[in-house]
């Protein structure tokens, strides 16, 4: 839509009060280099020529499929997802300040609550937070809130570039983290301290694997910290939810959920508590109640943000969320429902371990991760993973993600639902190739 601040009667007025004649005397200061360029143009091109040049460019950032790991995945969007997500409705609203004009996106954002905590198998979620390690750094800081305590142990098996953010979070505010080193790629049993607030766990871990963390939870609260679980969504559709094994927390991100990869985001994080870590909750969150007449409703009901109430009481410092993110994977959830979920989640399963018994299969490589694990795995290579990626992507593929911090030669790959026989097979050629 086109749009035009300033009518000329407007225009005249402002130049009246500055002094002026004309619009170009505001810019008389600037030397006429600035004012107007020669820009080398080509010849004006009709619209089906201009069109096939920007897909030129665009394909220039087509590749085959992609097998990279590291918590953003190629998964399926339905196209509902796109069409629906991008209505201007939901394109240009904003923070839903005033319910009586917001209805409709407010019951979007109570229906992803809604569905968020019954994935994480948690009381209650909030509208959504930026991403994965910004979610982790606002559930650890909730759960030293709760616990008065100021000492985090944190398992190897979390994202590093999530344990990164919070090591800055907790900083800030004098707080200590401690990481407990993988046996292997699964996380040891280790002593919880009578200091310690928040335990941080994954499931799966990043390495892909799939632990058994209810015996670590419980030494947690058995010394009484609470227990913060990094969950990957598209998991809980078929996994043992947080909840259930004993996280009072449940972070993550949610890119899986209805969200292209995008070369890395904009994507959203999710968040979910007990009902009694209800008022320690970031941002906003949004209730469904009965107006005076009785008709259904959807309003802010708790926002503990410093714009709504006094800073020094204020949550968190992030005063808003990601919100057409967070509605693309509401969306996505209720298109698949659950049994749609739980089926991508077990392709997606079954396509890492058969893409993993193929990569065993070449000379060199040896399993970092053991089954069972979700939809990424982790291998040491023969030769430097930079170099590995580097040459598959000559041909056409996007795999083995370095991750240095778990062992010389370490690389990570992934596998969707959307990868089909042939691709991984021709992944594996490719491999093969590489090596």
């Amino acid at each position: 839509m086109a749009y035009t601040p300033h009518t000329e009667e407007e225009i005249r007025a402002m130049l009246e009060a500055l002094g002026l004649s004309r619009l170009e005397d505001l810019y008389a200061h600037l030397p006429p280099s600035l004012l107007n360029p020669e820009i080398p143009l080509p010849e004006p091109l009709s619209e089906d020529e201009v069109l096939r040049v920007i897909d030129g460019l665009a394909a220039k950032n087509r590749s085959g499929p992609v097998f990279l790991g590291g918590g953003v995945r190629d998964h399926f969007v339905p196209a509902i997802v796109d069409e629906l997500a991008s209505r201007g409705e939901f394109l240009t609203a904003y923070t839903p300040y005033q319910p009586e004009a917001s209805q409709g996106v407010l019951q979007a954002i109570f229906e992803y609550q809604t569905m968020i905590a019954e994935l994480t198998g948690l009381d209650v979620a909030n509208a959504s937070l930026y991403d994965g390690a910004t979610a982790l750094a606002e559930g650890v800081l909730l759960a030293l809130r709760a616990s008065r305590r100021m000492r985090v142990v944190v398992s190897q098996g979390v994202h590093p570039e999530y344990r990164a953010v919070l090591a800055t979070y907790l900083h800030a505010v004098g707080a200590t983290v401690e990481t407990v080193a993988l046996a292997g790629d699964r996380t040891p049993a280790f002593e919880v301290g009578d200091d310690v607030g928040a335990v941080v766990l994954a499931n799966p871990n990043f390495l892909g694997a799939i632990e058994d963390l209810a015996p670590l939870a419980e030494t947690a609260h058995r010394a009484g910290a609470l227990v913060v679980a990094v969950a990957d969504p598209l998991a809980l559709a078929v996994l043992r939810p947080p909840g259930a094994w004993g996280a009072d927390v449940a972070v993550g991100e949610g890119q899986p959920l209805g969200n292209a990869m995008s070369y890395g985001g904009p994507h959203f994080g999710f968040i979910a508590v007990r009902e009694r870590l209800l008022r320690q909750l970031p941002g906003r969150l949004v209730s469904m109640t009965e107006d005076g007449e009785g008709r259904r409703g959807f309003v802010l009901a708790l926002s503990a943000r410093e714009q709504h109430i006094r800073r020094s009481k204020a949550k968190s410092n992030i005063t808003t969320n990601s919100q057409n993110a967070a509605l693309r994977a509401t969306i996505h959830m209720a298109a698949l429902g659950p049994k749609g979920l739980s089926e991508a989640a077990l392709a997606s399963a079954a396509g890492a371990r058969r893409l993993y018994e193929m990569l065993l299969e070449a000379p060199g490589v040896k399993p970092l991760t053991r089954p069972p694990f979700f939809a990424e795995f982790a291998l040491v290579l023969p030769r430097p993973p930079e170099d590995v990626r580097r040459l598959l992507a000559r041909r056409g593929f996007h795999g083995a993600y370095p991750i240095p911090d778990y062992g010389e030669g370490a690389a990570l790959f992934a596998a969707s639902e959307r990868a089909r026989p042939e691709d991984l097979e021709a992944f594996a050629r490719a491999f093969w190739e590489v090596l």
